[in-house]
């Protein structure tokens, strides 16, 4: 899980296991971050995450999942700025070193995926800007 931040920047991120699911972390990456809208897929409908969210002071932008009996509206307009997240992780994983994970320890990897995050950043300050 990681956070778009204005121009496109993204922080913060913690690393998990490849067969481990994300939504463990939610809640501690939101822990001094406050934002005003939550983005996520719907693997992360979840009800405790939801009020969460809202008891931070943010609206969380999660599509309810399928299985709901009750569907949750979701801001769809807003739902579509997700795709910075997913365009910033494609471009972080187009560096072999990060595709390929050559690190043996996870502290070495994640200050890769972090350096070519600012690398990437730092190259195309411009580069997820969203203009109307």
């Amino acid at each position: 899980m990681s956070w778009s931040m204005p121009r496109g920047a993204c922080w913060p991120a913690s690393l998990t296991p490849g067969q481990a699911h994300d939504r463990p972390q939610a809640e501690g990456l939101l822990e001094g971050v406050r934002p005003d809208y939550v983005l996520a897929d719907r693997s992360y409908d979840d009800d405790d995450l939801r009020r969460y969210i809202v008891a931070q002071g943010a609206e969380p932008v999660i599509p309810g999942g399928r299985n709901r009996r009750v569907p949750i509206d979701h801001h769809r307009v807003l739902y579509r700025e997700r795709n910075i997240v997913e365009r910033s992780i494609g471009w972080l994983k187009q560096g072999r070193r990060i595709a390929t994970r050559y690190e043996k320890t996870a502290a070495s990897y994640l200050g890769f995926v972090l350096f070519a995050a600012a690398r990437h950043w730092l190259r195309n300050p411009f580069a997820n800007v969203h203009t109307p």
